[in-house]
Parts: structure tokens; sequence; C-alpha cells
């Protein structure tokens, strides 16, 4: 049995997403303007675009892509590959393997790809999110399907305009030659506005030929973070924009009973002080002006149960609470009738995520929609989140991911993109909120402690018989 036998078959047996025929549509693009997704790039781009890229039940790694078929490759004139990547580079590497998936199906170098963070709008943004370490994962077979098919729908463009049959065409570096004649990808989508769409999802190279997948190559982040030129949520930048700072509960269950603008308004750089409903916050020019003038409001805290260490253990403690059984294999009750019974016990504390960055997000909110750029897991969260807050549509709203300095489930909430919005909306500006270290281990959200109990049954020769974990 072949590779690809291999491969396909067990893609069939796990029920992964395949690459449909109805999932693939393409826009033509004159300069200026892309045809079916009115997006201006000032280029004449070709689009590969799927809204059903991922067909049937691969698990929860990658939930597929929402709405309007998402632009997932672009072919410029020069010959350069934008590839619109689905997940959020947390610092893990996952764009660079991304890349190298796109690199080995599409027939290209290295360097042709850019690598592009999707945006709600425009890209393939995963309904998933990014986490449970398994982009690679998810993503193995539908994108390589995806490129592999991009790579065969230029072949018989090329093959029409150099007169040529298909099967003769070689690929590598983004030209396509027969014999002495060679057409770059960029030329072969020059005036194009009919494409051919295949039957069946072309076939995959097999490991023996890979050129990329499984080798050391340059990370397509290392440069921009070596030179400091990266953009995380604490980089992003709009033009006019402005600084937030929001005043925060003091403890774990405190809600806001009054607010008022106190002596804020009077500091330095001071543009507004916004109070509505349990919400109070400030902006000015500067992140310190703005942090210095929401230590200025007069909030009154209602702080709510004070929490002691002594009542958490109490409730996660084995045999308080209802119990919920996770897995039951065998006979666990020899473990607790065993005379040699080990028995082991374990507790762990409330952890803080301690990500390196803070929440961060700058938003621009409008009349006609909401742009944000966040350093958030999950684009399409926080995107919905901004709609359900401000009564918008989710079309409406643009959301677009940075690098982010760790997240760990973390940045999986959109907290800092709706403060910055209802700034941005009461100052008609945009506003960057940027949480601090404080308020991170303060304000943020914990794992909780647990309380573990194992005991299990050993045979003779020291093998576990039987084991119980509460």
């Amino acid at each position: 049995m072949s590779e690809q036998q291999t491969e396909t078959e067990t893609r069939a047996r796990r029920g992964c997403w395949r690459v449909s025929r109805r999932g693939f549509l393409i826009g033509a693009g004159t300069v200026g303007v892309v045809a079916a997704g009115g997006l201006y790039f000032g280029l004449p781009i070709v689009r590969l675009k799927a809204p059903d890229l991922f067909d049937g039940d691969g698990g929860a790694s990658f939930a597929g892509v929402e709405g309007d078929p998402p632009t997932w490759f672009e072919i410029t004139p020069d010959n350069v590959v934008r590839f619109h990547t689905p997940k959020v580079e947390m610092g893990q590497g996952i764009h660079t393997a991304l890349k190298q998936m796109v690199a080995e199906e599409l027939g290209v170098a290295w360097e042709q790809i850019i690598v592009v963070p999707a945006a709600t709008q425009r890209g393939p943004v995963d309904g998933f999110g990014t986490g449970g370490s398994a982009s690679v994962q998810s993503a193995w077979l539908p994108l390589r399907e995806a490129a592999a098919t991009m790579r065969e729908m230029l072949r018989e463009k090329a093959a029409e305009k150099l007169a040529v049959s298909a099967a003769s065409l070689i690929v590598a570096g983004g030209v396509f030659t027969s014999g002495d004649k060679a057409l770059t990808f960029g030329e072969i989508v020059e005036g194009v506005t009919d494409w051919v769409v295949p039957e069946e999802a072309p076939a995959l190279k097999p490991a023996s030929q890979f050129e990329f997948i499984g080798q050391s190559l340059p990370r397509v982040d290392f440069e921009a973070k070596l030179r400091g030129e990266a953009t995380y949520g604490y980089d992003a930048r709009m033009p006019g924009m402005l600084y937030g700072a929001v005043a925060r509960p003091p403890t774990i269950e405190g809600t806001m009973q009054s607010a008022a603008p106190g002596d804020a308004p009077d500091q330095p750089g001071v543009v507004e002080v916004v109070i509505e409903d349990e919400f109070a916050g400030v902006v000015a020019t500067n992140r310190y002006q703005a942090d210095i003038a929401r230590n200025k409001l007069d909030v009154t805290w209602d702080e709510g149960k004070l929490w002691q260490q002594a009542e958490l253990d109490e409730i996660v403690t084995v045999g308080n609470g209802k119990p919920t059984v996770i897995q039951k294999v065998g006979d666990s009750k020899m473990a607790n009738e065993a005379d040699n019974a080990v028995i082991a016990e374990y507790r762990t504390p409330m952890a803080a995520h301690a990500h390196l960055e803070p929440q961060a997000a700058v938003v621009e909110f409008r009349e006609d929609g909401i742009t944000a750029i966040v350093s958030t897991q999950f684009p399409t969260s926080a995107r919905d989140a901004l709609a359900e807050e401000f009564g918008l549509e989710p079309e409406q709203i643009d959301v677009k991911s940075t690098y982010i300095g760790g997240g760990f489930g973390r940045k999986l909430n959109a907290a800092g993109a709706i403060e910055a919005a209802k700034l941005s909306k009461a100052v008609g500006r945009p506003v960057h909120v940027g949480w601090n270290r404080r308020e991170e281990f303060r304000n943020g959200y914990l794992r909780p402690s647990t309380h573990h109990i194992l005991k299990a049954k050993l045979a003779d020769d020291g093998l576990i018989e039987g084991i119980e974990h509460q």
C-alpha cells in the first residue's frame, strides 16, 4: 500500500475534514478591487476561497469557518503568495508549521510565502480559536489539500495559456515549466476570471518526497521578534489613537455601587471620563496619564464575600459536593478493598496564567461597525462579544489578532476589547486599553485549587491490578 493510500484511508477512518468541490469558489480581481470580497489591495490577485473547506467530524480542534467564503491564498503579479492563517501565533511556531504545509503542496519557494494573520472580515478565522495544542494535527490534511487544489487549478490554467498538456508541466519555485516554456503563478492569474475546480481533491505528496515538512527552517516570526518589530497587543496602533484605563473591583466578588468623576477630569492629559452603568474609565493622551487619572475616580465598591483559602480548600475536598464519573474501566473497587493498597493524596493551589503579555487591545468604534486589533486566541469570540455588547451584527466587526505573548487560555476572552470599544465610542477615536501586571493578577481568573486521592491494588510482581483516582 502506498503512503498516499495509507494517509487517505487513515483520514477516512478518523472522519477528518476533506476538501469538497462545492467548498471552493474563486474570485478574480483587477487593479484596486477583489471582485467577490470588496477588499482593496491595489494589485490584480486571485483568491482561493473555501466556505466549507472542513467537512465531516474532525473533533473540536478546528471548528471550521463561517459566513462568506474567506480568503486563504492571494497570488500577486510579482509571484508572492499571501497565506491567511486561521491560527494565532503564541510563540509555539504554528505560523511556521502551517507555512511548511502550504509550501509543500503549492510548489513555491519558502521565501515566496508571506504569512498573514487572518482577520474576521477577510480570512479563514477558525471558530475554535487557537488552543489545545491541536493546530498542526487539525490543519494537517485540509490545509495541504487546499494548497494542492490551488496548485492544480493553476496548472490547468498554465496549460491553457502555454498550449501544452497539463501533465507535461513541472512546478517549482512558483513557476510551471514545460520544455522551454514557463509561466510564474503571477503570470498565470493575470486576466483570468474563469477557473475550473478539480472534481476530486488532488493527491498529496508522500512523506518520502517532502521538501519542507520535517525540515528545520527559519521561523517566520523570528526576525521581526529579534528586531523588536513584531506587533503584539501592546504594540498595536491606529491613527489618532488615545489610551484608556478602567476602574476594576478590589475583590473577587466586588461590584460597583456608584461612580463619579472625582478629580480625574483635572489630571494632565485627560480627554474624557466615561461613566455608565457599572463601568467607569478614563481616556487620556498616553497610558501613564490614563492610569493616574483612573486612580482619581470616585468609585464605591461592594466587596462581596471575602473568600478565605480554607473555604476554597473545603469546597474541592474529595467527598464533598456531587461526584461525577469521568472514566470507568474494569473494577476499581479492588483498589479500595485491597489490604496492600497504595494510597497517595495531593493538593494543588490556585494558579495564575502569568503570561508575559497582559490583556491588550486597540479598538475603533464607528456607527457602522467596529475595527479591533486584539491580543486574543479567539478572534471570532472577540467579534461575537463585541457584537452582543453593542447590538451589532458580527459582519460589522473586524477583529485581527496580533502575536500573543503567552495565552494559556487567558486570552480566550475579550474583556480588554470591550473596554476599549466603550471608551472609543465615548470619544469618537480609537482607544488602546492595556492591562498592567497588577490588574492581570488581581482581576484575571485563576486555575482552581484541586484535591486528589489515588488508591491502587498491586499484584505480587508490583504491577497495578486496579486503580481509583478521585
